[in-house]
């Protein structure tokens, strides 16, 4: 699991996908996973891992249909494809990010139920949240956080500009921040400190976990490979690489002719069906549509 990248790759996939797609549903879908599974997780008696991650459990939640599901839902409902396209991308990139730690996830459920992990950092939630986040930021998972951070500030950092929150988020999920203005009685700069602020919060957490580790816990820092050492962590990924190799590649192709079919046969109609965000007028256009 991720406890900060995941805040910081929103802004980095909104820098690519513009007004495609809504920065809200983008968040939302990356929180998706976690959201219906932690309060679970940390209280589960059990495997742990397996619970999160496996099945029988919740790992279907770690898996691209689930994302594909919602996302479909979603533009049959609201006819929305700015939010459709929005929980699919941010619930897709909590997954590719997950198959980072030893636990894996289940991509191709349920054409394929083989966990998918590189190990790079420990899956310890079997520690609860205190003990997670410690042995996550004594290792490379840490690191990872950095890195996305990074990435933003190099890459991605005019998505936190106040033109860019007005010309692109905005237009792209107009509804969604008037609702924020009237429900929140929030004025401009207070829809942008808003904007703004998911990112503070994922590089506080980022920060304050990282010293909670090191001076609270007291934890060794082992920045290597598959660490920390100094847990076990929890590894689902025990089968030999023929059965994995063989296993992930008919799940996948599976789930790939599954996903055309269903193309094909009715999300064709509900995607011309559905309609793009409605792009005002740039700058002061755009304030006073708005206001």
């Amino acid at each position: 699991m991720s406890w900060a990248a995941h805040e910081f790759e929103d802004y980095f996939i909104q820098k690519h996908v513009g007004t495609k797609a809504s920065f809200v549903a983008v968040c939302l879908g990356a929180l998706l996973p976690d959201l219906f599974t932690k309060a679970f997780v940390y209280n589960h008696k059990g495997n742990v891992a397996h619970f999160h991650r496996g099945w029988p459990g919740v790992g279907p939640t770690h898996s691209l249909i689930f994302g594909f599901v919602l996302a479909v839902l979603i533009l049959g409902i609201t006819k929305s494809r700015s939010w459709a396209l929005g929980i699919l991308i941010g619930q897709w990139a909590h997954v590719f990010t997950d198959i980072s730690d030893t636990a894996g996830v289940m991509p191709f459920f349920p054409f394929s139920t083989q966990n998918i992990s590189i190990s790079m950092w420990k899956h310890a939630a079997f520690e609860g949240r205190f003990g997670d986040a410690a042995a996550y930021y004594s290792g490379l998972g840490g690191v990872w956080d950095f890195f996305w951070f990074v990435v933003v500030i190099l890459f991605a950092r005019n998505t936190l500009r106040a033109d860019y929150f007005w010309q692109v988020v905005v237009p792209a999920d107009l509804k969604v921040w008037s609702w924020f203005r009237r429900r929140l009685y929030l004025s401009d700069n207070g829809l942008l400190v808003l904007y703004r602020a998911y990112f503070l919060y994922g590089a506080g957490r980022m920060v304050s976990w990282f010293l909670y580790a090191r001076f609270d816990v007291k934890a060794p820092w082992q920045p290597v490979w598959g660490g920390p050492n100094y847990i076990k962590g929890t590894h689902l990924m025990t089968q030999s690489w023929q059965h994995i190799l063989i296993s992930t590649s008919v799940g996948g192709v599976l789930f790939c002719v599954f996903l055309y079919l269903c193309w094909v046969t009715f999300i064709k109609r509900l995607w011309r069906r559905g309609a793009d965000p409605e792009i005002v007028e740039r700058g002061s256009g755009l304030r006073v549509a708005f206001h």
